[in-house]
């Protein structure tokens, strides 16, 4: 049952990415630069995560401490993020949603096997097994295929 309720919310976050590229490039047209429209979408993002923890914290009685276990974890994620979200900006009204969505989630299945190849950052290790190369394979000519037709 709980296996079924994560899926679903998988599923779900990815129409949110699919839905949040083509309002973050009607921003861009609006404020006429993609980085302008990220950083606007990235400050919306932020204070309403900071009121949510705030209000979480406040409710289970928890503080709030911002140590991390390295610095750099601070900026990485969101150096990545603001990549992620200006690429979706300017790729999706020169590709398409659909085509922008398929690379984009072809890009993170070819991550995502290569960092459980590896053990990233303490994640369960799991190898590239055939079955595995054959979903990226059949994954990328989907994206070609919606690309290119």
């Amino acid at each position: 049952m709980i296996a079924a309720l994560w899926a679903i919310l998988g599923v779900c976050a990815g129409a949110f990415i699919a839905v949040q590229a083509p309002i973050n490039a009607e921003l861009a047209r609006g404020l006429g630069m993609p980085v302008a429209a990220a950083a606007a979408s990235f400050l919306t993002g932020a204070v309403a995560l900071a009121a949510i923890s705030f209000a979480l914290s406040q409710a289970q009685g928890v503080t709030i401490g911002w140590r991390a276990p390295a610095p750099w974890l601070f900026i990485a994620g969101g150096l990545l993020g603001a990549a992620y979200v200006t690429s979706v900006i300017i790729l999706t009204p020169k590709l398409g949603a659909a085509a922008t969505m398929a690379l984009i989630v072809a890009g993170q299945l070819i991550a995502g096997m290569l960092l459980d190849r590896i053990g990233f950052m303490g994640m369960a290790v799991r190898e590239i097994t055939a079955g595995r190369m054959i979903g990226v394979l059949l994954l990328l000519s989907g994206a070609l295929m919606i690309r290119l037709t």
